[in-house]
């Protein structure tokens, strides 16, 4: 779909960035920095013959970094990639076309046209989904709370897809002004009070139940969206934003749902990818 998503909507071009100050970038599918604005404290800094193994670096702006000479063995690196040059090699392409051959999804919904391609979409999004739930129920019930590598677990992404689609679809495209569970689970960055003020209660450990049965019921609401849409309908305005703390801005409806399909896919993405670490345990 030709619209503005989360994962996108905020990157500013590369060059030129040790010219002058420009907005850092925190990872791709946010912003703002949240409170403080994020450190400057590494900002420029040089690392020469230093120990930096086992370092994490999470919704970090890395534009311009140079690692000269280094030693990369069992490094993940995760993110918006442009221009990333491996040994002489800028493998940016490279990395797009592998996950496109991985997951065509991705490619389905960048030459999304109109409203019967969204509908396409979402039942290529149920069917995937459909494929994973049916996957994570064949293992061990404490798997599905269990985090790979610090990441999401099953079950949290569920609930953040759950939270995603009462923002962008609920909220802004059928207008309704709280209509927030309280067991979805907002981006890490958003304000633990802001998310109080929604209902949200981000200490809830609801069971995997309850959780499958608010994410069949949100996936039921982009359904019907989806099954009315008109391509008239996908340049309406949506005049509240997805929830308190975001720009406040108009938004398209093919954006909105947009946003929700882009998420879905990339937490698809993620979820399978966790799902196989857990399956070969």
């Amino acid at each position: 779909m030709r619209v503005m998503t989360a994962a996108n909507d905020q990157k500013a071009p590369l060059a030129d960035w040790q010219d002058g100050p420009m907005d850092a970038q925190f990872g791709p599918h946010r912003f703002s920095a949240g409170d403080g604005g994020g450190s400057t404290e590494f900002r420029a800094a040089r690392f020469d013959v230093a120990d930096l193994r086992g370092a994490r670096f999470t919704d970090c702006d890395l534009s311009g970094v140079t690692i000269r000479d280094g030693w990369l063995v069992d490094v993940s690196i995760s993110g918006y990639l442009s221009n990333v040059t491996v040994n002489g090699v800028d493998v940016t392409g490279f990395v797009s076309a592998e996950l496109d051959r991985r997951h065509p999804e991705r490619v389905q919904f960048r030459e999304g046209q109109d409203a019967d391609d969204f509908r396409a979409m979402w039942d290529t999004i149920e069917r995937l989904w459909a494929d994973a739930v049916g996957r994570a129920g064949r293992l061990p019930a404490a798997a599905l709370t269990e985090q790979v590598n610090d990441e999401w677990s099953f079950a949290q992404t569920l609930r953040h897809l759950v939270f995603i689609t009462d923002a962008w679809a609920s909220r802004t495209v059928l207008d309704e002004p709280m209509p927030y569970h309280p067991l979805g689970l907002p981006q890490s960055w958003y304000p633990p009070a802001d998310a109080a003020a929604l209902g949200i209660d981000l200490t809830a450990e609801p069971g995997y139940a309850e959780i499958l049965a608010a994410r069949a019921d949100r996936m039921a609401v982009m359904r019907r969206i989806v099954a009315g849409l008109t391509n008239a309908d996908l340049g309406r305005g949506c005049q509240r934003s997805p929830a308190p703390g975001y720009p406040e801005e108009e938004r398209a409806v093919a954006e909105c749902i947009g946003v929700v399909m882009d998420e879905e896919i990339e937490h698809y993405r993620f979820a399978v990818r966790d799902l196989a670490v857990l399956e070969a345990r």
